[in-house]
């Protein structure tokens, strides 16, 4: 046996020639063997496919054989005095090799029984079987044993045994193997050396003959006979031979075999498939040989198209033929060992290659074979063979056929299963092949998975995927009919079960029931109830129903299945969801994974079929997921649009046909409102003809109805009843709707079928002949099938109720016999209103109707459609992975469901299904706890500091709750990923984002911005509360005895601070932090700063809306301490929290946010400037409400926004700076440094802004309010002095009254230097200092003098602005000169001796400018009355006299010099004037008063020598002259030394102006020191005197 299974093995694998080898020798290891390079591999490949070698001589091993054989035959009584000729090789008798002899049985009594009446027949006869002769006779010419002796006498001559004969080689073997008197051991031996010759090759191609050799050899093995003695024996014999065909068919010599012997050999190895008393090891066997040989008569299929090329048709067309002689009838009835026909043996088919003409024993003989015509051509096989085999594989799948069982079911099911595997499409192509499948083999198929046997279930749903796997190109209807069924039975009946931790807004997407269910017949006005138990239907299979666990299981693998085909779904979606007369089978499909992945689905299923599902889902999305990279390929399919177009028709058509049969007026209306239908009643009778969505029972309802006789005759036009019966034009209209029950309207429907029918047909009459036939048929129709009727009409009762109605006249016999047969056998019926076979053939009869019309299935191995159809399954999808991942415990679960998530954000953000990512979003923002309107507790926040070398963590309850839920950690990082990369798509989904940031920037687990370096507001970071603890664990890690924990327990308690944290808590904060830090937020915030401008408008609008309302802001209750940095409400002790505004971070945050992205691009300005410019203003506008650090920072980002958007007009600068300046002080106060600078941000540059805003008057009023607060008055001074000494400078008309104002309150404030000056003097006159400390170290003093420089410098610009004015000459000095005046004029009393200085060496320079009276008004002479005379008064005071005495009698001493210098210096001008006598007197009366204010010698002796220098000037200059001089001056002249002579009574006798004249030269007189430091003084301060000061002076 060892060498039979060398001969399988080598008989398995072809010869090179004619098929493809594999090497299936197992792989060496690699590391005990060297590697075999591929020449070598290729030679081995060749050398296995090759027979094998034998190492004796080819002869000598035939001959071997011979005598094996022979030496047993002889062993049996029956060949015992048989010639020895088999042995010597001796010449024997002639023996007759003819045509098979007739079958017999083995074992059967006939085999025995050759008799005839002619003795030489029955001689001939007797030994063609090998039986004896007439007693005492040696039978030497036996043909069993003689042929054997020729066979030896032959191969004496033979050099080479593949020169030799090949029939002649075979023939003796053969008829050992034909002959029913051989035992099955002689048989055995027979079929052993057949295959032995055949796997070393002595019987190959080369072989003369060999196509009629493999001829005879097949037809000798389905012929074999032999007695059946042992049934084990008997069963080797039929393993032997099956094991023979198969090596036949995949050897060299298969593809040479007839359609006959082909046919043959199918029909034996079917037939011991069949046998029931057959061993179950055989049949096996059998079955999977007939495995093999199917897997290559199909495989054969395809090399027969490639011969073919393009001409297909020329081999469709041989099985167009006559078949008859190809008819397999394979033995299923349990007695037949080997399969027969079943005819008479006269009619027994033969081979053609074997037939021979002589059928005389004597003469056809052993030598025939090699007499044979060489020229005899054998065609092999082809198409038709396959066709018969498939056609017998189908037909014993018959479910209604009781001589099948179930186990030959199962079998052929597996033999049909190869077949298609192997040439699926092969068999589609071709007609005669693909007319079966989609007939008879759907039909058996969709009627068997209906079967409660779970062998025939598993089968029918395998060989179905398949089938719908590579055929689905022509059977569209049929695909449509099978899933449609799986998805009814499928779909669980119940709800969603309620899930405590699962919010069912996660799952709303998942469809209950599919789109194909019918709504339950309780539902009113559906026109779909049906007289028929639902149960019942489902058992025809018409309805899905309750199947039992396993088999809800083998069904949902079979789903699985398909699903898992990468263009599966994307074929459905074309070919049914678009098309309006098809279901929604792929939303369909995707509901059900979706429904049935969810883990209850179990409870009525099996537990293996959640994750079945899941998978699929899982599956279809990857398979999208891997397409989006590819090229798009839309050459020969469907336009996009088109379809789009046709998806949005079928959606009003459904919904126009759900309404017309609640109520078909409406659904009319609707239809004709969306386009669907117009205005005319043929148009509405067309759709109702052609749709399949309306009720049929509403559609005959309406149709009959009085009113719709219009819509009635439409409908009729659309039939053609030419050339048809009455009652067959009858059935193909009442197969269109269902006839009411009223008579009156099924009078209606008949009289307008007469009406049309009459003019149509000769059988009739008229009208009226064809009113009462019709109503005669529908009652005949009732009569014939109704279960109710016990005795049934006959043609008699029929034929005489319509007597006489023809036009008077009969109907002929045979037209009534024809119609009542008609009726009898055939219901008018409506396949949803029964349930029997009857009506599942009429259903299936109309199906194949429709297959020409609904055309062939667009295959769509593109990407094209993955947008459109994502966009229509999304929803499930998602909801079905968000309900597993909240249910799931799994850690596989949890890494297909996030690989789930991410490839649907990717197909979503690809394709732009911005709705999808959303929900995506949405889902995940739940399922990470963190997505909830209210802000967590901060209120016992704690840093802990783990270690030395890592950062500090928060502990807060957010981060502890976070980090003990691994499901929520997951879902963020998922949910960030998701984010990642799909910003410019996202719009509803920020809202949840942004409240997650926001959670998380207020527990300092995020930071304000990733990168502040590229925001544009250049600001600190956002404070946030401070934490109730900061703990370092670090430095307590060496102390953790139990004193020092009951230490720290004990000192906690007593200070009524919070508990520490507990390692778990910290422990789960750190995974938190790092759950956060691998989310990489930065690089979502780096995305977010490059996004278009339209994609950021979602972004902004979800920000502001975070923000609290503008009545009742939606903050924490949290009490924060008035310092500019929130801290923690700990400290705030037990105050009210609602008595000061609350301070709420995630606000700060939302609103700088908002800034940074405006302020990104004019762009980004321009289009979202104007929100956040409104949110900005709603905080300044009720800043009372806000805690002070929001409302600075509001009107910083205010400020910022107002620069940008200037041109747009979306923040005005005076209601801006209005707003502000009417903050509460304590608020302006508390805002300062971020007001102003927000101020310097939008005037450090020239331009119309800063303009606008310098001249506001609220711009001021904000200036000299903060200017006077500590903290902001060194900001503001730089304000006014950029303003001031800008280029150009921003002080014009409108504001300079303004800014010197403000310049004199700073020089003013600088009065707080004179205490320091005065005790540096003390401390002079006592000790002398080591250093001398100038006042002008004080800050506020330093700022006083260049208050006093700014002001100085502005007369330089006086004439610019007085010409620049609109005022009147007069008006315009006035309004420039007499400011600058009175604020030097107020400093020359300034208590600080620097500034006071300062400012009067300012007004001496002023008063002396040239400009001050370049023009010719007079407005100028205001300097005396105005500047000088109250300067001098109010130095006479002695408040102010007090407040500096040395200081001040210098100052008194320089004013007096002043007021004549300067009234020297415009004498001449004053002489024009006719008020100078009035001004000298004034002068006069004011030397005076300085000459008597009692303070001391140097004011005594200043005041002569000034008037004294007065008087000789005016007297050389010819003003002051005595009167005989010019009496013209007489008035001057008496008034003034009248005014003199009462203080000064010496004057005029030193003088003596009135004697002879004196060369006065006012510059030999002598000049008082005081004159002299006041002429020479000027206003120049250096840096380290305003050093010195701003280090001895304190701040107020």
């Amino acid at each position: 046996m060892s060498q039979d299974a060398q001969s399988n093995a080598t008989m398995d694998a072809p010869p090179s020639e004619t098929r493809g080898s594999l090497d299936v020798s197992p792989r060496p290891s690699t590391s005990a063997l060297p590697v075999v390079n591929a020449d070598t591999r290729s030679s081995d490949m060749q050398y296995r496919s090759r027979p094998v070698s034998v190492a004796v001589d080819p002869v000598s091993l035939v001959v071997s054989e011979c005598i094996s054989v022979t030496s047993v035959m002889r062993k049996h009584a029956r060949w015992a005095g048989s010639s020895v000729s088999s042995i010597l090789g001796g010449n024997p008798n002639p023996v007759q090799l003819g045509p098979p002899s007739p079958l017999l049985r083995p074992g059967s009594k006939g085999s025995a029984a050759g008799s005839s009446i002619d003795g030489t027949q029955e001689i001939g006869v007797a030994n063609r079987w090998g039986l004896r002769g007439k007693k005492g006779k040696s039978m030497q010419d036996n043909p069993l044993m003689a042929g054997f002796g020729r066979l030896r006498h032959e191969l004496s001559s033979c050099k080479d045994i593949h020169e030799f004969d090949a029939p002649a080689l075979l023939n003796p073997f053969l008829q050992v193997i034909q002959a029913s008197s051989t035992s099955a051991p002689i048989t055995i031996l027979a079929l052993k050396a057949i295959r032995k010759f055949l796997s070393y090759g002595f019987i190959s191609p080369d072989s003369p003959r060999f196509p009629l050799a493999m001829q005879s050899l097949s037809t000798a093995i389905t012929h074999c006979r032999f007695e059946a003695s042992d049934s084990a024996q008997d069963e080797v014999v039929l393993l032997m031979i099956l094991h023979l065909m198969e090596d036949m068919l995949s050897g060299p010599g298969g593809a040479l075999l007839s359609d006959e012997s082909v046919c043959e050999m199918m029909e034996t190895g079917l037939t011991m498939c069949c046998q029931s008393r057959l061993s179950e090891l055989l049949r096996r066997t059998a079955e999977a040989a007939m495995v093999r040989m199917c897997q290559i008569i199909f495989e054969h299929l395809k090399h027969l198209e490639v011969q073919a090329g393009d001409d297909l048709e020329a081999l469709d067309n041989q099985a167009n033929g006559d078949m008859e002689a190809l008819r397999m009838v394979p033995s299923t009835n349990g007695n037949d060992v080997i399969a027969s026909s079943d005819a008479p043996p006269s009619e027994e088919r033969t081979s053609s290659s074997t037939e021979n003409a002589n059928n005389d024993p004597e003469t056809n003989s052993a030598s025939a074979p090699s007499d044979a015509p060489e020229s005899l051509e054998i065609k092999p096989y082809s198409l038709p063979s396959m066709k018969e085999l498939f056609r017998v594989l189908v037909d014993l799948l018959d479910p209604h056929d009781k001589q099948q069982g179930d186990t030959m079911r199962v079998m052929a099911l597996r033999i049909i299963h190869v077949a298609l595997e192997v040439a699926g499409p092969s068999i589609a192509r071709h007609p005669a092949l693909a007319v079966v499948a989609e007939d008879r083999l759907c039909r058996h198929l969709f009627q068997l998975v209906r079967s409660d046997n779970m062998a025939i279930l598993q089968e029918s749903l395998i060989v179905a995927d398949t089938l719908l796997e590579t055929c689905r190109g022509v059977l569209k209807l049929q695909q449509e009919l099978f899933l449609s069924y799986l998805v009814a039975c499928l779909h669980p009946p119940v709800e969603i079960p309620w899930e405590p931790n699962i919010d069912p807004s996660l799952y709303d997407g998942i469809p209950q029931r599919p789109s194909i269910a019918k709504p339950p017949p309780s539902q009113a006005g559906s026109g779909r109830a049906t007289p028929v138990p639902v149960k019942d239907r489902q058992k025809l299979g018409m309805e899905g129903g309750a199947r039992k666990p396993d088999a809800r299981q083998a069904m949902v693998e079979s789903v699985s299945a398909l699903a898992r085909m990468p263009s599966f779904l994307v074929e459905l979606f074309v070919n049914y969801d678009c098309d309006a007369n098809r279901v929604n089978l792929c939303e369909d499909m995707i509901g059900l994974l979706s429904r049935s992945a969810l883990p209850d689905s179990a409870t009525w299923s099996t537990t293996s079929v959640p994750p079945l599902c899941l998978d699929a889902l899982l599956g279809y999305v990857q398979c999208i997921a891997d397409r989006l990279d590819d090229q798009p390929v839309s050459e020969g399919l469907p336009d996009r649009a088109d379809l789009r177009e046709q998806r949005r028709r079928k959606k009003i058509i459904v919904k126009g046909a759900t309404k017309f049969n609640e109520k078909p007026k409406e659904g009319l209306g609707y239809l004709k409102e969306s386009g669907i239908i117009d205005k005319h009643p043929a148009s509405a009778a067309k759709f109702l003809r052609q749709t399949s969505r309306v009720s049929k029972a509403v559609l005959g309802d309406f149709l009959s109805k009085k009113g719709n006789d219009e819509y009635l005759d439409g409908f009729l036009d659309l039939f053609d009843f030419s050339g048809k019966r009455v009652d067959e034009a009858l059935r193909q209209l009442l197969e269109s709707f269902r006839l009411p029950g009223e008579s009156p309207l099924i009078e209606r429907i008949v009289t307008a079928f007469a009406k049309k029918y009459h003019t149509l047909s000769e059988d009739v009459a008229n009208q009226d002949a064809v009113f009462v036939l019709t109503y005669a048929i529908i009652m005949l129709n009732v009569d014939q099938h109704s279960p109710k009727i016990k005795k049934r009409m006959e043609l008699v009762d029929f034929a005489r109720q319509v007597r006489g109605v023809n036009d008077g006249k009969d109907f002929a016999p045979e037209f009534l016999q024809a119609t009542f047969e008609a009726i009898r056998t055939n219901e008018i019926i409506l396949p949803d209103e029964h349930d029997n076979q009857h009506a599942f053939d009429y259903a299936w009869r109309e199906l194949l109707l429709k297959t020409e019309s609904a055309g062939p299935l667009v295959h769509c191995n593109t990407n094209i459609y993955d947008a459109d159809m994502f966009a229509a399954t999304w929803k499930p999808i998602v909801s079905t992975l968000s309900y597993v991942f909240m249910s799931a415990t799994d850690d596989a679960v949890f890494s297909r469901v996030v690989t789930g998530f991410d490839q649907c954000a990717q197909i979503a953000a690809k394709y732009g299904i911005t709705e999808a990512l959303d929900h995506i979003i949405q889902n995940l923002s739940y399922m990470t706890t963190l997505d909830n309107e209210n802000l967590s507790n901060t209120l016992l926040n704690t840093e802990v500091k783990v270690s030395d070398d890592s950062d500090s963590v928060m502990v807060s309850e957010l981060a502890v709750k976070l980090g003990r839920d691994f499901k929520a950690q997951l879902a963020t990082l998922v949910l960030f990923r998701v984010v990642k990369g799909s910003e410019h798509i996202i719009k509803n989904g920020w809202e949840h984002i942004v409240r997650i940031w926001l959670k998380l920037f207020v527990n300092s687990l995020i930071p304000s911005f990733y990168n502040r370096s590229h925001t544009y507001l250049k600001l600190p970071k956002i404070p946030l509360h401070t934490p109730s603890q900061v703990i370092d664990r670090a430095a307590k890690a060496a102390d953790t005895g139990l004193f020092s924990a009951l230490s720290s327990y004990i000192s906690s308690y007593a200070a009524d601070d919070p508990p520490e944290p507990s390692a778990e808590e910290v422990e789960s904060s750190l995974s938190t932090a790092d759950c956060i830090k691998a989310c990489h937020l930065e690089d979502v915030f780096g995305n977010i700063s490059s996004l278009p401008v339209v994609a950021l408008s979602p972004l902004m609008e979800a920000l502001l809306d975070q923000l609290p309302d503008d009545e009742s802001p939606n903050v924490p209750a949290i009490t924060v301490k008035t310092e500019s940095v929130p801290s923690s409400p700990a400290s705030v002790g037990n105050k009210p929290a609602h008595t000061k505004p609350t301070y709420d971070p995630a606000v700060v945050y939302i609103l700088e946010f908002c800034t940074v992205l405006a302020l990104r691009t004019p762009e980004t300005i321009e289009l979202l400037g104007k929100p956040v410019a409104e949110a900005l203003q709603m905080i300044l506008r009720n800043s009372s409400r806000y805690h002070s650090a929001l409302v600075s920072r509001a009107a910083y980002y205010q400020f910022n926004v107002l620069k940008a958007s200037y041109d747009h007009d979306f923040v005005r600068a005076p209601v801006l700076l209005h707003t502000i300046s009417s903050f509460p002080r304590d608020m302006l106060g508390k805002t300062s440094q971020l007001v102003l600078q927000g101020l310097k941000v939008c005037i450090e540059q020239p331009g119309p802004l800063r303009s606008e805003i310098m001249t506001s008057p609220d711009f001021w009023l904000i200036l000299r309010t903060l200017a006077g607060n500590s903290n902001s008055s060194p900001t503001v001074f730089d304000i006014l002095e950029g303003g001031v000494s800008g280029s150009p400078s921003a002080i014009i008309a409108d504001n300079y009254e303004a800014a010197i104002a403000l310049l004199n309150e700073y020089a003013t404030a600088a009065q707080v230097g004179a205490a320091d000056e005065q005790k540096g003097e003390r401390r002079q006159r006592n000790a002398r200092p080591t250093k001398k400390e100038a006042a002008s170290e004080n800050a506020i003093v330093a700022r006083g003098v260049k208050a006093i420089n700014l002001i100085s410098s502005m007369t330089a610009r006086i004439p610019h602005l007085m010409k620049q004015s609109h005022l009147e000459n007069s008006e315009a000095w006035s309004a420039y000169w007499l400011p600058i005046f009175r604020a030097l004029t107020t400093q020359c009393t300034n208590p600080c001796r620097e500034v006071r200085q300062l400012a009067f060496s300012s007004l001496q320079r002023s008063l002396l400018s040239p400009e001050l009276t370049c023009s010719d008004h007079k407005e100028w002479t205001a300097i005396f009355g105005e500047v000088l005379f109250p300067l001098i008064l109010k130095l006479l005071k002695p408040e102010v006299y007090s407040s500096d005495r040395d200081g001040m009698s210098e100052t008194r001493v320089q004013a007096a010099s002043l007021l004549c210098k300067t009234f020297l210096q415009y004498l001449v001008l004053l002489s024009k004037w006719d008020g100078m006598l009035d001004l000298w007197l004034q002068i006069i009366d004011i030397m005076d008063r300085l000459m008597n204010s009692g303070q001391g010698d140097s004011l005594e002796e200043a005041v002569p020598e000034n008037l004294k220098n007065v008087l000789l000037f005016m007297s050389s200059s010819g003003y002051l002259v005595p009167p005989p001089k010019d009496p013209s001056q007489e008035k001057l002249w008496v008034e003034t030394w009248k005014r003199i002579d009462r203080f000064l009574p010496d004057l005029r006798k030193d003088l003596s102006l009135e004697g002879e004249e004196e060369e006065v030269v006012a510059s030999d007189k002598p000049v008082p020191k005081s004159h002299a430091v006041a002429e020479e003084q000027e206003p120049v301060q250096t840096k380290p005197e305003l050093e010195q000061t701003e280090n001895s002076v304190g701040e107020e």
